[in-house]
């Protein structure tokens, strides 16, 4: 039997979330024993602490500071601090190695395959390495060390390209898409799904995310969902706030100021997004790896707002680039850009016609299928 270890690391939302569908995969479709574990946590709780908190707020506080670091952290200064930071925490994670003895590892941050690869190098550790790149666009600090990773999985042929010029060898890599929950792949009934949120079967829906914990942009975000009332009366909204309860507050006083109770409901939560994807038109949502790969899978265009610079704003430009997405920026009128994408009905056919061709419904399942093929 086969040993299994997951690393992720807490920073949003999208590494954990891929760690777990690979993990449930691999525990219902294969004879395997696996383990799950933040990476950050476990080489010291109170730099998880500190690490994370400052990511969060300074990913809401100060984006653009963020979006500096994120660039600057591919070379130069900052990317030597990073590395050289995970190789001293290496030595933590080489005593979870030993205990375990994992047969693989998994990664889903950039952070944990540096420490396998830098443990592999020095000859500490002997297991094979599979990293998960969990974007639409690359960045440097995943391809430290990258001799010593056996598979990258990528989302995106444009990815496979840039980490073969890098000097990945080619065989390594693998365009799988982000792993997504089995759910995706599921067929549902869709009048049930329509009777559960009390919405009316013949009217469209749009699926609106608010930014989550973030709360990027929120004046920004209500202005964009009260467009969304005013200028489609026709279509029905299923607003998601996060836990944001600012946000939520004010999703909901919007409703009472347009009088839409009868088709726009407000929730800080929701364990059915596969299910409110399979009855929607269109996902407006700032394009996190996660929720962007989940909404292709479901063939869905996207209305992007509020993108964290970095990783996001090159998600953003990513499925600008393909048409699969309409980027609302911060200098856009939000009734002019919901017009315009509107008033052309074609324009949003393409659009989703063009998701299947990024689409990876079975993204999970061929990731898994790399990983077992290792010996």
């Amino acid at each position: 039997m086969k040993k299994i270890l997951i690393f992720y690391a807490a920073y949003g939302g999208g590494h954990f979330s891929a760690a777990k569908a690979i993990k449930k995969y691999l525990d219902d479709n294969y004879n395997v024993e696996t383990e799950i574990v933040d990476c950050i946590k476990y080489v010291n709780k109170i730099l998880d602490r500190a690490t994370t908190g400052a990511y969060n707020q300074m990913a809401k506080s100060a984006p653009n500071l963020w979006g500096r670091i994120y660039d600057k952290s591919q070379k130069g200064i900052l990317a030597h601090i990073s590395s050289r930071a995970n190789k001293m925490m290496a030595v933590k994670i080489k005593n979870l190695i030993k205990e375990i003895n994992p047969d693989i590892v998994v990664s889903t941050h950039p952070f944990s395959s540096q420490m396998i690869s830098y443990l592999r190098r020095k000859g500490k550790i002997d297991c094979k390495l599979v990293t998960i790149l969990t974007d639409f666009a690359p960045h440097d600090q995943w391809l430290i060390g990258h001799e010593y990773t056996d598979a990258f999985c990528v989302s995106n042929t444009k990815m496979e390209k840039y980490l073969i010029q890098y000097g990945v060898d080619k065989e390594k890599v693998h365009t799988t898409g982000i792993p997504l929950s089995e759910k995706f792949s599921q067929k549902f009934n869709k009048s049930e799904i329509y009777k559960e949120f009390n919405l009316d079967e013949t009217k469209p829906v749009i699926l609106f995310f608010g930014g989550g914990e973030f709360g990027l942009g929120k004046d920004r975000t209500l202005q964009i969902l009260k467009s969304l009332i005013h200028n489609l009366p026709t279509y029905q909204i299923i607003a998601v706030s996060g836990r944001n309860k600012r946000m939520n507050l004010g999703f909901n006083n919007i409703v009472e100021e347009t009088n839409s109770k009868d088709r726009v409901r407000v929730f800080d939560y929701t364990t059915k997004v596969p299910e409110i994807m399979s009855i929607s038109t269109l996902v407006v949502t700032k394009p996190g790896g996660l929720t962007t790969s989940e909404s292709l899978a479901s063939g869905l265009p996207l209305l992007i707002i509020n993108p964290i610079p970095g990783q996001e704003e090159e998600n953003a430009e990513f499925l600008e680039s393909h048409n699969v997405g309409v980027w609302l920026k911060k200098k856009d009128n939000p009734d002019t850009v919901i017009q315009e994408l509107f008033n052309d009905k074609n324009k949003l056919e393409k659009m989703k016609e063009n998701t299947k061709l990024l689409a990876k419904k079975d993204s999970t399942k061929d990731i898994c299928r790399i990983i077992m093929s290792l010996d």
